[in-house]
């Protein structure tokens, strides 16, 4: 932790970046936080913990506000992943953020089932061995597509379409968001007649998802939507060799089929 501090001090008073987004402890619980030059003090409470938050999100949010500003991150492997994301789909650029990289303990690693628990650069923790996550997949490929449709409308059946999943996604920064049209979902209206919801947001994730599992963790009904975006990403996987998350450049195979341009998408 020591070597993190410094290394945020350094930035900050070097005038490498203008603020950091990371965790700070208050009364026992590690929360978001952004800590700037002017409030030096604080980095005594900058902490990593076991609790997650979209931080990609509240930085990108940030530099929207400001786009001349350069910011730091604290950030895990699927942090990192997730700006890669950002950067390809032109929602953030390389010059506006620095990384400051943890490695995820076994533990936690273990805990998320993380592919890749581990950044490039890591100023804390070591690299731990992937931990894989297939089993319910795994079974799920073995259904009959009878058992998979029964399967899948069984747990739609449970959404109250609260936005939680969309709400976390780092990858999910559209301002004019398609799952919002009633269209899709009647107020008063749950659950809704047919997944349309979920179907297009499988669509839309399939090549962003960087396999973090914010979006299962927020879900109140305990839908397994993971487990729905890794089929979408084996999909693009094997018929494009594409895999969200590993490059900067190029488009991602569904952005040819539009402008490959994306809005905004404030916070409610």
């Amino acid at each position: 932790m020591d070597r993190l501090r410094t290394a945020v001090r350094e930035a900050l008073l070097k005038g490498e970046v203008m603020g950091v987004v990371g965790m700070i402890l208050e009364e026992g619980t590690p929360k978001p936080h952004f800590f700037v030059k002017e409030r030096m003090d604080e980095l005594e409470k900058l902490t990593v913990g076991n609790i997650r938050y979209p931080l990609t999100a509240i930085l990108l949010r940030i530099v929207r506000s400001d786009p001349e500003i350069r910011l730091g991150i604290v950030a895990r492997g699927c942090d990192e992943r997730a700006l890669v994301e950002l950067i390809r789909n032109n929602q953030l650029s390389e010059r506006q953020v620095r990384l400051f990289g943890v490695a995820c303990t076994e533990e936690e690693a273990s805990t998320c089932k993380c592919a890749e628990p581990y950044p490039s650069s890591i100023l804390m923790g070591d690299k731990v061995e992937p931990v894989s996550d297939g089993e319910l997949l795994t079974s799920f490929e073995k259904m009959t597509e009878e058992e998979r449709l029964n399967f899948w409308m069984g747990h739609f059946r449970k959404c109250i379409k609260c936005y939680g999943c969309r709400n976390i996604c780092p990858l999910c920064f559209c301002q004019n968001c398609t799952l919002d049209e009633e269209e899709l979902s009647q107020r008063g209206t749950i659950p809704p007649e047919i997944p349309i919801f979920h179907l297009i947001r499988a669509l839309h994730m399939a090549e962003r998802c960087i396999d973090c599992g914010l979006c299962e963790e927020a879900c109140p009904a305990g839908i397994p939507l993971r487990t729905l975006y890794k089929k979408m990403r084996e999909v693009v996987r094997s018929y494009f060799d594409f895999i969200p998350g590993l490059t900067k450049e190029g488009k991602g195979p569904l952005q040819y089929l539009g402008d490959g341009k994306f809005g905004e998408r404030e916070s409610s």
